[in-house]
């Protein structure tokens, strides 16, 4: 190998860590701002026209996205005690797009007990773009993990 061949080789080679980096630091933010219930911090993170399909609710652009953070069903799991945790993320890189695939948890407390339940498991893809030189996530689809077939396929398209 040439020393260009192997400069432009190390060159891709760092430019894939710092994109699988920065695409991780988009989508653990989120547990966090969303759990402090900072919507203005999470619509940081999706694009002005993204999706958010959750098998419960599609939600249109990043104003929807910063609405429910917002609604009271919401500030209502923040106020009585909750996490959104992701388990690692699978990253894959494509230019200036990327598409990633994990779990992710939704924790609630019982103020009973003094404990915290596991209250919702998902299937989750987000596709993300470079927008302006900097992450988004363009789509997120969400499937709770009830058996069905397109919560499977969702933690199978990592594969592909």
């Amino acid at each position: 190998m040439t020393d260009s061949a192997l400069l432009a080789s190390l060159l891709e080679r760092v430019q894939l860590l710092e994109d699988k980096a920065a695409i991780h630091e988009v989508l653990t933010a989120y547990g966090p701002a969303v759990d402090a219930g900072d919507a203005e911090a999470v619509g940081e993170l999706w694009a002005e026209d993204a999706v958010y399909d959750v098998d419960i609710r599609l939600m249109e652009g990043r104003d929807a996205i910063m609405k429910m953070v917002r609604t009271r069903p919401h500030q209502d799991y923040i106020e009585e005690g909750c996490g959104h945790l992701l388990d690692p993320v699978h990253i894959r890189v494509d230019g200036d797009t990327a598409v990633a695939t994990c779990h992710s948890l939704l924790l609630r407390r019982n103020a009973d007990s003094d404990s915290f339940r596991v209250w919702r498991v998902s299937a989750n893809r987000f596709e993300l773009a470079r927008i302006d030189g900097s992450w988004k996530i363009v789509r997120r689809t969400s499937r709770l993990l009830d058996g069905s077939t397109a919560a499977r396929d969702l933690l199978a398209s990592a594969r592909r």
